[in-house]
């Protein structure tokens, strides 16, 4: 195997065991078999949780299992990710880095360039896939999100889908996100799971668990000796922001002194559990422009009121994944395998600015930018319902910065505050600490590092070939030394980075970084320059004394570009594009009742900035006849029709804000309902309902759902997962149709009808990359 540039005087591997021979058959053994003894792998990625959020990287929550995991194992407080959720997935799970992988960008968008495929090539070998030919089991829970918008739905490729990738089992989400409490579609395998109505109780996290908990149960009740990898991707932390009441309960009154007193803990209890060199001083509140997080004491008493309810709901989800890898580990523990099993915990990214400087009540209105003065992007509600079902909430981002303590900025910048987060490993029989050993490890570890070096621990080498093609090497290495002697130098020695214009190079303790700033051309960065060894947090900017390192780690990053295919380099406006045969997506489609709720991204291509037209048809309404004709979306935002009492009703859900309108008795014996939605100016729609040919009622000036939102796809003849209406599915439940209903058909409009609609398509990239 090549090694690296950046890998100098240390390689972790060797041979092939991917290698065939002239007639193609495989040279190792099958069916596989590990090596004897060898480790089980549980692999725990958070979603947008900052470096300070666990009890070991000097947090308040309460997180007894990583307490006790770090307690007895390695941190490293020196790991980098990428800034953004897809790319370091991608970069985790084949040690390559994001561009090379295809991942410059979440897969949310689809500009077309080698760098942001967006999808896993044919090429690109997985862990998983490494693994499983060496015999090993293995299982994905959670958010996988390295599959374009496009290809989500059940009719789609899956190649780039989990059980395509090297998994064995897979139960989760592909979304980049979702509802804690009504997720609007999970796959099990390669099959989206046809649910109506989710329980009562049901959480999702606590579903993850209990999937990946059978998973491993059922593995040993049928084979008592094969390894297991176990990638669980949370859903948590990303917002929405939902946490079960109890969780939630435990944080009340908490966070009453706000985020500027909780840094000062946060950082003091870092410096007491050396995370850091002695001297590092913490990033002063963020007061860059876009940037900034406001003094906490400066705030009205309504406001920090608020704010600290966001926090609460935010420590209750953090609480909740330690109690999710808890139940892991006592299944380990009661199978005996705890100290043969290597655990790590980390996150994707940083925290995240996306909330706002105010935070958000409505989470997917922040997908929707609309430069108009009468938009309303938060709608009030009760902050007794923050964090519950019934809305979908983002915490501000004073306390994003609050999360990344000690650091710079946040999630989607290539400054600490957006890459650094905490790391978390045990292996007690691999890597058992030694007498004088803190465990703490302070040199500089990549995402891309992950993978190579759990293979070096295991003792496995990895394959050149995939799918009969040369695959790409590794570009990360074995940091199994730092893993074992306190002492080892990283072999880490340089790494690029690059997201949306915002650019890093690390090379032997120099970090040079540049943010793009608005407005700036974008091939001409303004860069900073630190020393990282004594300089940690990125405060002293060393770029005016010393041009001439300037120069040599931007040429260095430039290189390092060229040959990881960043270029061109895009801004998130210009990563709004689509490839052309998405258009397709927007089609008339006719609905049969019980078709399975439809994907959420293939349903908003029938409505996203256009008219439409929607019509049902009724083989003859008779008397009595009632139910929800066609419902898309949930609490977060949507619409459904229905009939109840005889009466002809359309309730419409704009983030929260419900309005209804009620059209009237339905004849004996009519055949055909329509709803129709034309796109007025500041994103607008007004929607008239027809019975037969004839007008019914209007409801104009109603705010367009657009982003991501309807979250939930569409039904027919229900209001399936999450209630579009909170007062219906109250009294009636998922109010199945009980009439003789044939078809629901959409007519599609013309996209893009108004300057308006142009502008906010433009802008959806940004808001997800934030």
């Amino acid at each position: 195997m090549s090694v690296p540039a950046h890998a100098r005087g240390y390689e972790s591997f060797s041979g092939e065991i991917g290698r065939t021979t002239a007639d193609s058959t495989p040279e190792w053994q099958y069916p596989p078999v590990a090596p004897a003894g060898a480790p089980n792998v549980v692999v725990v990625l958070v979603d947008d949780m900052g470096f300070s959020d666990i009890g070991p990287f000097g947090s308040e929550i309460d997180t007894p299992v990583l307490d006790r995991l770090a307690a007895n194992g390695l941190r490293l407080t020196n790991f980098h990710t990428t800034p953004l959720c897809s790319p370091s997935r991608a970069a985790l799970l084949t040690g390559i880095n994001s561009h090379r992988a295809g991942f410059g960008f979440v897969a949310n968008a689809d500009p077309g360039y080698p760098g942001l495929r967006l999808e896993l090539a044919d090429d690109v070998l997985t862990l998983p896939e490494i693994l499983r030919a060496n015999g090993y089991a293995t299982y994905a829970v959670g958010k996988w999100h390295l599959v374009r918008d496009a290809t989500l739905h059940p009719a789609a490729r899956r190649d780039s889908w989990p059980t395509r990738r090297g998994f064995d089992r897979y139960y989760g989400s592909l979304e980049g996100l979702n509802s804690f409490y009504y997720p609007n579609q999970l796959v099990s395998d390669s099959s989206p799971v046809n649910i109506e109505e989710y329980p009562e109780d049901y959480y999702l996290t606590d579903d993850y668990t209990d999937r990946a908990v059978g998973y491993i149960k059922e593995l040993r009740a049928h084979d008592a000796a094969k390894p297991f990898f176990l990638y669980f991707a949370h859903t948590a932390m990303h917002g929405p922001l939902q946490a079960k009441p109890e969780d939630q309960a435990k944080y009340r009154g908490r966070y009453r002194e706000g985020w500027d007193r909780l840094r000062q803990s946060r950082f003091a209890s870092q410096l007491a559990q050396g995370l850091f060199p002695a001297g590092t001083e913490q990033k002063p509140r963020n007061t860059e422009p876009g940037y900034e997080a406001q003094e906490w004491d400066a705030l009205t008493d309504e406001q920090r009121s608020r704010f600290e309810r966001y926090m609460e709901v935010y420590a209750g989800m953090v609480d909740s994944i330690d109690q999710s890898l808890g139940r892991i580990v006592d299944t380990l523990e009661q199978l005996g395998e705890l100290d043969n099993t290597i655990i790590v915990f980390t996150s994707d990214n940083g925290g995240t600015a996306e909330g706002g400087p105010e935070g958000t009540r409505t989470y997917f209105a922040q997908f929707a930018q609309v430069d108009e003065p009468e938009w309303e992007r938060d709608v009030p509600h009760d902050d007794e319902l923050i964090g519950t079902a019934k809305l979908g909430v983002h915490y501000p981002r004073g306390w994003g910065q609050a999360s990344n303590t000690p650091f710079r900025f946040y999630k989607g910048q290539t400054f600490a505050g957006g890459v650094r987060v905490p790391f978390v490993l045990s292996w007690p029989r691999g890597l058992p600490r030694t007498d004088g050993d803190s465990g703490v490890r302070q040199e500089y570890v990549y995402i891309t590092d992950l993978a190579p070096t759990l293979l070096d621990l295991i003792g496995l080498e990895r394959p050149s070939v995939r799918n009969g093609l040369p695959a790409k090497d590794f570009d990360g290495v074995s940091a199994a030394r730092v893993l074992h002697d306190p002492s080892a130098i990283s072999q880490h020695a340089e790494q690029y980075s690059e997201m949306t214009g915002h650019r890093g190079f690390y090379r032997d303790g120099w970090k040079l970084l540049a943010l793009h700033e608005p407005g700036r051309d974008i091939d001409d960065p303004r860069w900073q320059l630190f020393d990282v060894r004594t300089d940690p947090t990125e405060l002293h900017d060393l770029s005016e004394r010393l041009p001439g390192k300037v120069a040599e780690l931007a040429a260095a990053w430039d290189e390092a570009a060229w040959h990881n295919t960043v270029f061109p380099l895009l801004t998130r406006q210009d990563l709004a594009r689509r490839r052309p045969e998405e258009a397709r997506l927007g089609d008339p489609v006719r609905i049969l009742p019980g078709t399975p709720t439809l994907e959420r991204y293939r349903s908003q291509r029938l409505i996203a900035y256009r008219d439409f037209t929607i019509t049902v048809e009724l083989s003859g309404y008779r008397a009595g006849d009632e139910g929800v004709l066609v419902a898309h979306g949930d609490p977060l935002g949507g619409y459904l029709v229905y009939v109840e009492n005889g009466r002809l009703i359309f309730g419409y859900n704009a983030y929260g804000r419900y309005a209804t309108l009620d059209a009237g008795e339905i004849a004996e014996g009519s055949r055909l309902l329509t709803l129709s939605a034309t796109v007025r100016p500041h994103l607008r729609w007004d929607f008239t309902l027809g019975i037969d040919g004839v007008r019914a009622g209007e409801l104009p000036d109603q705010v367009q759902l657009a982003g991501m939102s309807p979250w939930t796809g569409i039904s027919v003849g229900l209001d399936a997962r999450g209630p579009v209406s909170w007062d219906l599915r109250e009294r009636r439940g998922v109010f199945r149709y009980g009439g003789e209903l044939l078809a629901v058909t959409y007519h599609p409009g013309a996209v893009g009808v108004s300057e308006e609609a142009q502008r906010a398509l433009d802008s959806e990239a940004e808001l997800i990359a934030e």
